[in-house]
């Protein structure tokens, strides 16, 4: 898989936040960082929160003062947000956010949550054992119900609308040591 191909970003943000992820992306991105998330939260009081990450899945606190420092004049100049906001730049965290098909080979063995934007086999969401990733799909071990056995599916990297890891101990215990 190209690099291109292996860093494109399943972009699930709407409207105004993906106006505002298709303006910071270049400069997080030049900063050395990937973006992980845009999401903006509130009526009255809003809150820009930026999620990103360096390559290798890693962000100290460092790293996000860097990016909030360089993405504020940025979003003074393009001025995409109507009224006040306060902006936070944070890691995705332990139950984060896969956006890449490098997260999803990154994180196999361990559980996740999926949401596709159309339905397959009469649902959209899906929860299992994360393969890995290959031939554009997510591979995913997936019970249909309790009393059903595992069965390997694959999930269309492009037909996903969003999926993160669950927070369970085997991932705990992972986040612990470098991952």
């Amino acid at each position: 898989m190209s690099d291109a191909a292996e860093n494109r970003r399943l972009k699930t943000e709407e409207g105004l936040a993906r106006k505002v992820a298709e303006i910071i992306e270049p400069a997080i991105e030049g900063l050395g960082f990937r973006l992980v998330r845009v999401r903006l939260t509130g009526d009255s009081g809003q809150t820009l929160q930026v999620m990103a990450e360096r390559p290798d899945g890693t962000m100290g606190i460092e790293e996000c003062e860097l990016i909030s420092r360089t993405l504020s004049p940025l979003l003074d100049v393009e001025d995409p947000i109507a009224g006040a906001y306060a902006l936070e730049v944070s890691s995705p965290g332990i139950d984060r956010p896969l956006v890449r098909p490098t997260d999803f080979e990154r994180w196999a063995g361990f559980e996740v949550k999926i949401e596709m934007a159309q339905m397959i086999a009469g649902r959209k969401r899906f929860r299992g054992r994360l393969e890995g990733f290959e031939d554009d799909e997510i591979r995913l071990w997936f019970k249909e119900n309790e009393a059903a056995d595992p069965v390997v599916v694959g999930l269309a990297f492009d037909n996903v609308a969003s999926a993160k890891l669950v927070m369970t101990d085997e991932l705990i215990k992972a986040s612990q040591t470098a991952h």
